[in-house]
């Protein structure tokens, strides 16, 4: 199931980078005075930025998209993730997902590690080697952070929550501490998943299309500075 998901994220991947191109030849052809290619955004992450249990144009990297032509970015978001993936598989893939057209890097991995229980010391291991990989190609990133419950003791949390800032730190990249800052912003208790229900799907992990409106919009921020770190490569 996992290999046919992974067939899935990767067809609809190669999908967006092809009506990205069109989309861009045909502003080429709409207006000669476009002065500038869109900064092309790779998020690479699992179900939560694959959209899982979401329909179409309602998930994290649609809404991203949407909020970001608000805001006039002129950029695009490519959908790379790919649901069940862990810190392995972004580590697995990340070449593949940034192609030749990547201007700038998100990632969002993690949280399948934490839920299994994966080694701090391999989770970090892999989230460096993604960083190697855009560091080869001069990639600006965008780093957002997951949080460790306490199922696997308070060391574990402590180690695998300080994994995103010390990479961060080291690779001189953006950091957002927590991809659910825009629901805790509600004042909602992330110790308490009852007061996250009206932004979550039935499953408790996944967020529902107003959760992920709020997430994008607590996101946002770091993404317009990531822009802006792309366009000044």
């Amino acid at each position: 199931m996992r290999n046919f998901l992974k067939r899935i994220g990767q067809t609809g991947y190669a999908a967006s980078r092809r009506v990205r191109n069109l989309t861009f030849a045909l502003g080429l052809v709409v207006s000669p005075a476009f002065a500038a290619e869109p900064v092309t955004i790779v998020a690479l992450g699992d179900s939560l930025t694959a959209g899982y249990g979401l329909p179409a144009g309602e998930g994290f990297v649609p809404q991203l998209q949407t909020w970001l032509d608000r805001q006039g970015a002129g950029a695009i978001v490519l959908n790379a993730g790919v649901s069940g993936d862990t810190t392995a598989g972004g580590l697995s893939r990340v070449d593949w997902a940034l192609g030749p057209e990547a201007d700038a890097l998100i990632v969002t991995l993690g949280g399948n590690d934490m839920l299994r229980g994966i080694p701090v010391a391999e989770v970090r291991a892999n989230m460096t080697g993604i960083m190697e990989a855009a560091k080869a190609r001069g990639l600006p990133v965008l780093i957002v952070g997951m949080k460790a419950p306490l199922n696997w003791g308070p060391d574990y949390k402590r180690d695998f929550d300080a994994i995103y800032p010390e990479l961060a730190a080291e690779y001189g990249a953006l950091l957002a501490d927590n991809f659910f800052a825009g629901l805790i912003a509600t004042g909602a208790d992330p110790s308490d998943p009852a007061s996250l229900n009206a932004w979550m799907q039935p499953d408790g992990i996944h967020p529902n299309a107003a959760g992920v409106i709020l997430i994008v919009e607590g996101l946002g921020a770091e993404v317009m500075r990531l822009i802006a770190a792309a366009r000044a490569q």
